[in-house]
């Protein structure tokens, strides 16, 4: 039996489809609530991590990034209430792209 070794393959950009489809208003606030939500709590516990590493470090990014995404809660639940009223269903489309990034975020 022969073994053949493959060459390690570089991929710079993977595409994961989230969400894909027609929803009613309730099921889309469902959903954009629950994403967001989740977002948040992440958020959170970096915020905690930090804050038990050091008392002192600054959590203001992480607290700015919680209020914008409290923030687009607030605005796409308030979009998905007057689709709501017009009787219509929504169609999301949530793709997220990873891409290999030049140096560390943290």
């Amino acid at each position: 039996m022969h073994t053949q070794e493959m060459e390690p393959t570089t991929a710079t950009r993977q595409k994961v489809q989230l969400v894909k489809g027609a929803f009613t208003p309730s099921e889309a606030a469902d959903i954009v609530g629950a994403l967001i939500d989740e977002k948040i709590n992440f958020h959170k516990i970096q915020r905690l991590q930090r804050w038990e590493g050091n008392h002192k470090s600054d959590t203001g990014d992480l607290n700015d990034r919680i209020a914008e995404l409290e923030t687009s809660r607030t605005q796409a639940l308030a979009f998905i209430s007057q689709i709501r009223k017009q009787g219509k269903v929504l169609q999301i489309k949530g793709t997220l792209e990873l891409t290999v990034a030049e140096q560390s975020q943290q």
